[in-house]
This record gives structure tokens, C-alpha cells and sequence, in this order.
């Protein structure tokens, strides 16, 4: 895909999302395509399966509109609000070990290593010393709880980058390429094949499930729930999410989703719509200022990502961990987000679990069985179903 447009597609999906989101569901997330979902696109549909970028954005536009009509009839708020109390908290805490483990990994702190996986960066390089500077300025100006404390990190550490040569600085003003090559290129010849269902399945579960895990978790760090620990508003919050995803198809860029780095946003005291409207426009400017925005290292952003990590897992201590019932899946929730590197994934393997262990103890004393509601049931299901045949 010819790559300014695609610039262009995602500045102006993430832009219309995230407006959305602050002006009609009146809360503070940001939107844009997702990580995940934009490596299952390239990897996965077009050179796995051998299909064309515009077999995908057809995908995406159906699952979108899907998303709607799921939306309109409460299916995702039922779903939201099905997931137990417990698992909320270990969302929250997952995506904070998460946005952490992005954090370091982006900073080359953290590294692969074929023998064990993962492994320590090397730290005498000047961009890990830059991301270590870093870590210390940010961590002192939130421990004082200075105001836009991260912020500043990003800003400081980005400036001390220059004489080091890990910040390039390119520019300050840039045209905006046109989105025309790639705006409603759709391939409407294989909608109804089995590959195309799959397709749409496999987008469908990963996008609501790292939004409801993005909405959730980041609600829950922002008080933003009831007693019962469900999402005020949860309703329009995902209409804006499916809005996004359809536009985004239509401009052409991959599922567009609500993303857990408004954590961000949200630990520096943001909690209305003036927060996501705040978002949009610096969306806007991005877009003539790229050269400017792009001069930002990952030595800079990592930091503030391990930071908003620690500020997540603060609902870790709320989980009652004598509780094996409750808290064996919050933990297999929490740490399988980071380890698969997928949301979703910890959710949904969170959820499975959470429903065989009460089923099988149930057997024995029903208290355990009473726990599990008809919407986790059938959640519970649907995921193994996805996990053998997907």
C-alpha cells in the first residue's frame, strides 16, 4: 500500500474515532489502529493467505458494520458488563504489565534472545542510556506530582537525545499526502466465502476484546466504574469504536480501536471528552507537523509507558488472592497479556478458565457453579470453539 496515504488513512481514522469519542460518548480514550490487528492484516490475510490489502479493508468495513449493529443491540455492553467483577481488576493490572513490556521492548531495553525468548538490551548503548535518563526525569517529576510530569519526561528526554544522536531531527512542517489511491478500495468478490467469514471472525474477537480490555482496565484505573464494577456509558464508548473501525476501512487503514495508551491521558487527571477532543487535534496537527512528531525516540515514550504500567496495576491489591476461584484466572489474565502479547488474548483465556475451574468445583459444592452467569457460559464456549478451529 503506498505508504503516505496510509499515513494520511491512519491520522484521519484515529481523528474521527477519537472525535467521536469526545463529543457524542463524552469520555477520554483515544483511537487508532490497532498494533495487533495491523499485524494480523499484513502478515496473516495478505502474505499468509496470499489476498490483496483491499480483500482486508472489505473485511474490516463488514466487521465494523458489525460492530454497529452488536452495539445497537447491547450485545458488547452485555458483554462488558458479563465479565466478573475479579477479572475487571486483573484487565486493568494485565494492561499495565503490558503497556510496560511495550515500553521496554520499544526502548531496546528489553530484546529477543533465542535461547530464552526474551532478554536484558544492552544497556551501555547510547539509546538505552538515553531511555534510562529518561526513566529517572519522568520517575522523580511524577513522584513530586508535577503537572504534565510525562509529558515534560518525553519533552526532556527528547532534547537531551540531540547531542547523542538517538533524536533525528528531520523538519517541523510537512505537506498531507492524499488518501486517494487507497479511500473505499474494496474487494467485494469473495464476501462470501469461508475465507472471508474467517477473516471477519478473527478481526471481530480481537478488536472487541482489546477494547473491552482497554475500556475496562483503564475505567477501572480512573474510577470511572459503579459498585458493581461496571463502565458508565459503555454503550456509546463502543459505538464510537465501531464508528472508527468502519471510517477507518473507508479511508484505509486497518481496525481502528480504542487504545490502551490513553492510560496515559487518564493518569495525568484526564476524565471527560475535552480529553479525546484534546487527542483528535493533536491528531490534526500531526498531520502537518509529522517531521516535528516523528524526531520523538521510543528512548523518550518508553519511560512514560513503564510509569503509566505501575499506575495500572494498582487494582492488583484490590483482588482477593486467598480466593483461589477469583484469583488463579486474574492471574492467568494479568500475566498472558504481556507473555502473548495480546489483550485479548489474556482475556479470553482469563474468562476460559475462570468458567472450567467454578464448573468443575461446582461439582462439589455450588456456590462455585452460582458464580457463572448464562453470557459467561456462552462466552467460555465460544472461545474454546475459537481456539480449536482458529
Amino acid at each position: 500500500m503506498p505508504t503516505d496515504a496510509v499515513f494520511t488513512a491512519t491520522a484521519g481514522a484515529a481523528i474521527i474515532g477519537t472525535l467521536v469519542m469526545a463529543l457524542y460518548a463524552k469520555k477520554p480514550f483515544g483511537l487508532a489502529p490497532g498494533m495487533g490487528l495491523n499485524a494480523f492484516f499484513v502478515f496473516t490475510v495478505c502474505l499468509g493467505m496470499g489476498y490483496s490489502w483491499q480483500f482486508a479493508l472489505t473485511a474490516i468495513l463488514i466487521e465494523g458494520i458489525i460492530f454497529i449493529l452488536l452495539t445497537i443491540t447491547n450485545i458488547r455492553e452485555l458483554i462488558v458488563n458479563a465479565i466478573p467483577p475479579t477479572l475487571k481488576k486483573a484487565i486493568g493490572a494485565g494492561i499495565g504489565l503490558y503497556i510496560a513490556f511495550i515500553g521496554l521492548r520499544n526502548a531496546g531495553i528489553i530484546v529477543d534472545n533465542p535461547a530464552t525468548d526474551v532478554a536484558l538490551g544492552d544497556l551501555s548503548s547510547t539509546s538505552s542510556i538515553l531511555t534510562l535518563i529518561g526513566f529517572f526525569i519522568t520517575g522523580v517529576l511524577v513522584i513530586l506530582k508535577v503537572r504534565g510530569g510525562m509529558l515534560i519526561g518525553i519533552l526532556a528526554t527528547t532534547i537531551i537525545g540531540i547531542p547523542m544522536g538517538v533524536t533525528h531531527y528531520n523538519g517541523v512542517v510537512s505537506s498531507v499526502p492524499s488518501v486517494a489511491p487507497i479511500f473505499c478500495q474494496f474487494e467485494w468478490s469473495h464476501i462470501f466465502t469461508l475465507d472471508m467469514l474467517i477473516v471477519v471472525f478473527t478481526f471481530l474477537f480481537i478488536d472487541m476484546f482489546d477494547t473491552i480490555g482497554t475500556v475496562v482496565g483503564v475505567s477501572v484505573k480512573a474510577n470511572m466504574v459503579d459498585k458493581d464494577g461496571n463502565v458508565d456509558g459503555v454503550s456509546k464508548i463502543l459505538m464510537a469504536d465501531a464508528i472508527a473501525t468502519t471510517a477507518g476501512a473507508c479511508l484505509g487503514t486497518s481496525t481502528t480501536t480504542t487504545y490502551i495508551e490513553s492510560a496515559s491521558g487518564v493518569a495525568e487527571g484526564g476524565r471527560s471528552g475535552l480529553t479525546a477532543f484534546t487527542i483528535a487535534v493533536c491528531f490534526i496537527l500531526a498531520m502537518f507537523f509529522s517531521p516535528l512528531f516523528l524526531a520523538i525516540p521510543n528512548a523518550a515514550t518508553g519511560p512514560v509507558l513503564v510509569i503509566v504500567g505501575v499506575m495500572m496495576a494498582a487494582p492488583l491489591k484490590d483482588i482477593e488472592w486467598d480466593n483461589y476461584s477469583e484469583s488463579i484466572p486474574a492471574f492467568i489474565t494479568a500475566l498472558l497479556m504481556p507473555l502473548a502479547y495480546s489483550i485479548s488474548d489474556g482475556i479470553m483465556l482469563g474468562m476460559i478458565s475462570y468458567v472450567v475451574l467454578n464448573a468443575i468445583c461446582g461439582i462439589f459444592k455450588r456456590e462455585y457453579i452460582r458464580k457463572i452467569s448464562v453470557t459467561m457460559w456462552i462466552l467460555a464456549i465460544l472461545f474454546i470453539l475459537r481456539y480449536i478451529f482458529m
